[in-house]
Parts: structure tokens; C-alpha cells; sequence
């Protein structure tokens, strides 16, 4: 093995200012980690483009190397759940924010943090997915626990042309939901039917400050948006209906009333991704596996290489790009 890899990493001191490049990095400089992995995919995602521009407080220290999943091979082990020769998935915990993550050659990360990958995936379909899709698929399972079936009605996709909006419209029409999508772009609701909606709506719907109570519209909702579009959610979910959130691309407040969970039932459920239980991550695999086409993958993604990263994550944050990035991080 060389001694030495390829990283995008993060600077900030306070002699030099915030700064990411494409770096040559010493293997002696990994975290020492009890598993050492050579990347094979990894993503470029919103939080990764946060972090590389600079524009949000994302990183905690530095250097850091960004990228907040990846699947590798394992080159060596110091714990007994993996050895040498695994390819493994991690999704979150803190890497790329106060680990360094996975836009490098290399990485070394703890055991605790990884799962096997599913056999029904290669590395790349299984980063075309990323943390988007896992966040998506825990959200579905999430309304399933709670009952929530095709019967129940409609359900409610908020965020819906972004990554986890578009995947969870995807899934839920894979298991037979009808689903609604709101979007802010009504320009692409072609791209939303095709994905599986059966009806758009205008995000101006439910971004507004609304009633504690409204006409009882949806069976359930899965949400990226919060603030006043997750309070309007809830105030417009039937009997019993359940909203699970897990994102806040409209904002982290919640001007919402109690009337909905005390007069309805309602329930609402936070999805987190970052520090999910290992048998949780497992599940959510093994279904995404099991419920995503190539063929979709192939529609919804596009490759680059490391050093097309710091561009691509200019372009991201402009919002001119749409679907998934996956950074083929040997090529």
C-alpha cells in the first residue's frame, strides 16, 4: 500500500482562512480508528456542501475531511465483526463533521459505525441510494410500525424534489401507497409523476402560518421541511394520522397547536439518521435492497471523481443540480 492518499480536506486557523482542496494526505494522519477502509463510493451531499463552501457552521474541527457516508472495502481490522477484504457502509455519526469522512482514497473509522453491505448491492448502487435513500426508507418504516398501510389513504411528501423527498415518493409507490408530493418547482412534475405521485401540490399550501385544526386530508405524511409547513401537516392529518420529520429545509421551529395530537391522535415522529442503532441501519438496508431498481438508480444519479468535487459542490449549493452525486473516489 502507498503511504499516502488523495482527500478533499477543510482547513481553518486563525492565520488562514476557511479553505477545502484536493490534498495529498500521509496514511500516518488517519484517526486511529480499529477499522481501515479503502473508499470506494462515496456522495456529495447538502451537508457535505455546507461544509466544503463553507457556508454553513457544519465542520466541528480541524483539518477535516468531509463526506458523511461512503462504502469501502476493508484493508484492516482490529475488531472482530469485520476483516480484511469486507465492504462495508457507513451513513452519519459524525463523520465528515467531527470525523473525517468519506471524499478520500482512504478512511479509518470505527466498527461501531459500519454494516455490512447487502449482497443485492454493488458499491456504487449502494452510495446512489446514500444516506437519502436510508433516511427515506427509515421514514417508511417508521408510518409502517405505526400501522400506517395502503388502506390508511393518502400520504403527504414534503421536500419532494430533493433526495430523501424523491425517494420516499419512490418507495411508497414501490408498497402500493398513494402518494401526494409538494414541491416548490411545479416545473418538474413530470419528474415527481414518473417517481410515483399521484398529485402535486404547491409548497405555498402549507409554508404559511395556518389553523390549529384543517380538513382532514392525509392518513400520514413524511416531512424534510418543519416549521410552519410541518405544523400545517399535522393539522391536516386525518384520525390518528402519524407525520414522521426528519429534515428542516424551511426551518428547526414548529409554530404548531397541541389540538391535533389531543383532538386527533396524531403522531409525530422524528427520523434520525446520524446515530441510528445498528439493527436499525441493517433493516432499512436490507429493504432498500430489495425495493430499489437499478434501473431507477441509474435515472436519478451522476458520477464524478475527486477532483471534480469542490466545483460540483459550488453547482450543488447554487441549486443547479438535481438527484444524486456519487464520487467514485479511486478513479
Amino acid at each position: 500500500m502507498e503511504n499516502s492518499f488523495k482527500a478533499i480536506v477543510i482547513n481553518k486557523s486563525d492565520n488562514t482562512p476557511y479553505c477545502a482542496k484536493l490534498d495529498t494526505v500521509s496514511l500516518n494522519s488517519l484517526p486511529d480508528n480499529d477499522v481501515k477502509i479503502k473508499v470506494l463510493y462515496s456522495t456529495l451531499n447538502y451537508k457535505d456542501g455546507l461544509a466544503i463552501t463553507g457556508k454553513g457552521p457544519v465542520v466541528r474541527s480541524f483539518p477535516m475531511v468531509p463526506g458523511i457516508d461512503l462504502v469501502g472495502e476493508v484493508t484492516s481490522s482490529a475488531n472482530a465483526e469485520f476483516k480484511a477484504g469486507d465492504t462495508v457502509v457507513l451513513n452519519g455519526f459524525g463523520v465528515g463533521e467531527k470525523h473525517w469522512g468519506g471524499l478520500a482514497e482512504q478512511a479509518s473509522l470505527s466498527a461501531d459505525w459500519l454494516i455490512p453491505m447487502p449482497n443485492e448491492l454493488t458499491a456504487k448502487q449502494t452510495m446512489q441510494i446514500g444516506t437519502a435513500g436510508y433516511t427515506a426508507m427509515l421514514s417508511v418504516i417508521a408510518l409502517e410500525k405505526q400501522g400506517i398501510t395502503p388502506e390508511s389513504g393518502d400520504i403527504l411528501v414534503t421536500g419532494a424534489n430533493g433526495g430523501v423527498g424523491s425517494f420516499a415518493i419512490y418507495l411508497l409507490n414501490k408498497l402500493g401507497f398513494n402518494v401526494v408530493a409538494v414541491t416548490g418547482r411545479p416545473e418538474q412534475s413530470d419528474y415527481l409523476t414518473k417517481l410515483g405521485a399521484k398529485q402535486i401540490l404547491h409548497r405555498d399550501e402549507f409554508s404559511n402560518p395556518g389553523k390549529p385544526l384543517a380538513k382532514e386530508r392525509f392518513a400520514a405524511a413524511i416531512d424534510s421541511v418543519g416549521s410552519h409547513t410541518l405544523a400545517n401537516i399535522c393539522a391536516s392529518l386525518k384520525y390518528g394520522g402519524v407525520v414522521t420529520a426528519c429534515g428542516l429545509a424551511q426551518g428547526m421551529d414548529l409554530p404548531a397547536s397541541v389540538a391535533p395530537f389531543i383532538l386527533r391522535g396524531v403522531s409525530l415522529i422524528g427520523i434520525d439518521s446520524v446515530m441510528r442503532p445498528k439493527a436499525d441501519r441493517i433493516e432499512a438496508w436490507d429493504r432498500l435492497s430489495k425495493l430499489v431498481s437499478v434501473d431507477y438508480l441509474d435515472t436519478i444519479s451522476n458520477e464524478i471523481n475527486l477532483t471534480e468535487v469542490l466545483s460540483s459542490a459550488d453547482e450543488l449549493m447554487a441549486g443547479n443540480i438535481r438527484g444524486r452525486v456519487v464520487v467514485n473516489c479511486q478513479s
